[in-house]
């Protein structure tokens, strides 16, 4: 009896503090949240969470956008980016991995180093050699310099994730496979893709998070501004008069949060799945 009251009191502790921890981490989201809902000189009054009256004119307000331009158009152009660029990482990641975990070549381990070093480098270092090719390209000012970087795989963290993943795969599955009659493209679409899914929907929602949030390249490749994202269309909110209407910022960063938000919960249980069997051989 005792031996299970500590336990349960070890495992009520242990929940207080991970609510604790959760709550403390999730404070900035909340108080942006009901931050929407005051005017700009109560955001700046004092600490109070609570707004004094719930009022929807900032986002009303902040959906207005700027440059003659509203959110509906922003949130449009940043799935139009978002979307292609993250099936078409996927599949040539897909791809890729197959062919360094499953194949023998020459010049295999020279090349997978390649991979592993340019997953080294920071990206102040590719952005202009990055953009010297897509400016000769002529295909500056469009999303497809995101698409074309997709396209040829040049992301290798998916890469090497989904090599560490297929490793982890017997390779009785493809000899079975083979004595059946499937071939190399087979093996992959009919036997490890549909164990990949783990992994896959992790790299997925890797990709989605980073080029959704992603502010440093979108203002380096896109210029006009009827193809910017939301992110850039929230900076642009910032310097876009004298007085910043803070509290519409807030609504707006709110609206923006909320996709991101929603698809984590929807994807956790794939997204803690691929990260805790990736790496692990059978």
């Amino acid at each position: 009896m005792r031996i299970m009251s500590k336990k349960v009191f070890g495992n009520v502790f242990s929940y207080a503090i991970l609510i604790i921890i959760g709550v403390i981490m999730c404070y900035p989201l909340i108080w942006m949240f009901f931050a929407s809902f005051k005017t700009n000189s109560e955001i700046f009054a004092g600490v109070r969470l609570l707004p004094q009256s719930f009022s929807f004119e900032a986002f009303r307000y902040g959906w207005r956008g700027v440059g003659g331009n509203t959110y509906s158009k922003f949130f449009t152009n940043s799935f139009l980016l978002v979307a292609p660029t993250t099936i078409l990482t996927v599949i040539t990641s897909a791809l890729v991995a197959y062919g360094f975990a499953r194949f023998e070549f020459r010049g295999k381990k020279i090349l997978f180093t390649i991979l592993l070093g340019t997953l080294m480098l920071p990206n102040a270092i590719l952005i202009i050699p990055r953009y010297t090719i897509f400016r000769d390209l002529n295909v500056i000012d469009s999303y497809y310099p995101f698409y074309l970087m997709a396209a040829f795989a040049c992301y290798p963290f998916f890469t090497y994730m989904l090599v560490q993943f297929i490793r982890g795969l017997p390779r009785d599955l493809d000899e079975a496979a083979y004595i059946d009659g499937c071939g190399s493209f087979g093996i992959l679409v009919r036997i490890l893709l549909p164990l990949l899914k783990p992994a896959l929907f992790s790299a997925g929602l890797f990709q989605f998070l980073w080029t959704y949030n992603d502010y440093f390249n979108s203002l380096i490749y896109i210029s006009s501004i009827k193809k910017y994202t939301v992110s850039l269309a929230l900076r642009m909110t910032m310097d876009s008069e004298a007085t910043t209407a803070w509290n519409s910022i807030m609504a707006m960063s709110c609206l923006v949060v909320l996709p991101v938000v929603i698809l984590f919960f929807f994807c956790q249980k794939y997204f803690v799945e691929g990260i805790a069997t990736t790496g692990l051989k059978g």
